[in-house]
């Protein structure tokens, strides 16, 4: 399998630590990862257009050579392939429940932040718009204060004890931020203090560069 991917690109780095974190537990999954250069415009290229007619990454290509190209299927997919040690939880509650907060950590957390990034100071030159800025930063507020509040127990993950996809996206996404010195945590105590915990893990050290 080939995984095709890029450093920093909040999607591709969201896999990049699953497979870490994987490998961590004693898991690890072998797979060759090829850079696609998002800066350069390589994702236009014509090679990486027939891998993925969208043009976005990351993209998985299989033996088969069928391709994966959302990033939760991918993990949905190597996690059906190796499904010890699970990234999600060992019975159906906390499955759930890792899963539901990894929806939160994607849709109310990563998107907007993609979406403030490329409207502020966008890294492949998308025009600035303020006003879809400001609007995202207001769509990610409620889902930020419902993580600081799930980690009012003082648990170290977000889904409790173990590390799970969740916590992957949600450190995919704030690392999206600091490429543009965008902080959105200063009146998060909790999930700031979740973020510098995380980003101490050798796991997460192998991928994040910010």
């Amino acid at each position: 399998m080939k995984l095709y991917t890029f450093p920093i690109a909040p999607n591709p780095t969201k896999v990049r630590l699953y497979l870490a974190e994987k490998a961590a537990l004693g898991g690890k999954i072998a797979l060759e990862e090829v850079t696609v250069n998002l800066i350069e415009r390589e994702q236009r290229s014509p090679e990486h257009l027939a891998r993925n007619r969208f043009g976005t990454l990351p993209v998985l290509e299989l033996d088969s050579g069928a391709r994966l190209i959302e990033s939760l299927v991918i993990i949905d997919y190597l996690e059906r392939l190796h499904p010890e040690p699970t990234m999600f939880g060992p019975d159906p509650e906390t499955w759930a429940q890792a899963r539901q907060l990894e929806r939160i950590a994607d849709l109310g957390v990563l998107l907007p932040i993609g979406r403030i990034v490329h409207t502020t100071d966008s890294p492949v030159g998308y025009p600035a718009n303020p006003a879809v800025a400001a609007y995202y930063r207001e769509r990610l507020r409620p889902n930020l204060a419902h993580l600081e509040a799930e980690l009012e127990d003082g648990r170290p993950f977000l889904a409790g004890e173990r590390v799970t996809v969740a916590d992957c996206t949600l450190a995919a996404a704030l690392q999206f931020g600091r490429f543009r010195k965008l902080a959105f945590l200063d009146e998060r105590p909790r999930l700031a203090a979740w973020d510098e915990r995380y980003r101490g893990r050798e796991a997460a050290k192998a991928v994040l560069v910010l």
